[in-house]
């Protein structure tokens, strides 16, 4: 399996750089990982609903940019469908027993995706009704990738 995060921003925490490699080595032995960063937008901090949309606009065609045809998307939003653990590792298995080997999870800027990255994800993801940093996001999925390919073939991880 082919598994690529595209997110916004790039990432500047040490911390989070060295959590994130430590999954990707350790998700070596299941998939092929790699992480796209899209340059973010400057979001100046009192924004009107317009210039709101344009940002994410603006970060969307980046995004959408990196996407291929055959890739399966799966968007990272508040509003999306909630899943344990075991439930995530069931749709990765069922994505790639039915072809979907080449599957991108995106991850937007501070303020979301925009309405044409959305529409055309294929599965809209949520980790909590929390809002949580884009950044740490990286991280927190990578650890649930690595977690779902233990639990698809069976092998010992902690709970």
């Amino acid at each position: 399996m082919r598994i690529t995060i595209i997110a916004v921003g790039k990432l500047k925490e040490k911390y989070l750089k060295q959590g994130i490699q430590e999954y990707i080595k350790r998700l070596g032995a299941y998939a092929k990982v790699d992480i796209i960063e899209v340059p973010d937008e400057k979001a100046p901090e009192n924004m009107s609903e317009a210039e709101m949309k344009e940002v994410k606009r603006k970060e969307g065609e980046r995004i959408l940019s990196k996407i291929s045809t055959d890739d399966y998307i799966i968007s990272l939003e508040i509003m999306g469908h909630m899943l344990s653990s075991e439930q995530f590792a069931t749709k990765i298995d069922q994505l790639a027993t039915y072809g979907k080997s080449k599957v991108a999870f995106v991850i937007g800027g501070s303020l979301g995706l925009s309405e044409e990255v959305r529409k055309r994800s294929d599965f809209a993801l949520s980790f909590s009704k929390m809002t949580l940093p884009h950044q740490l996001m990286r991280l927190v999925l990578l650890e649930q990738v690595y977690r779902a390919f233990r639990i698809m073939r069976g092998e010992p991880y902690h709970k």
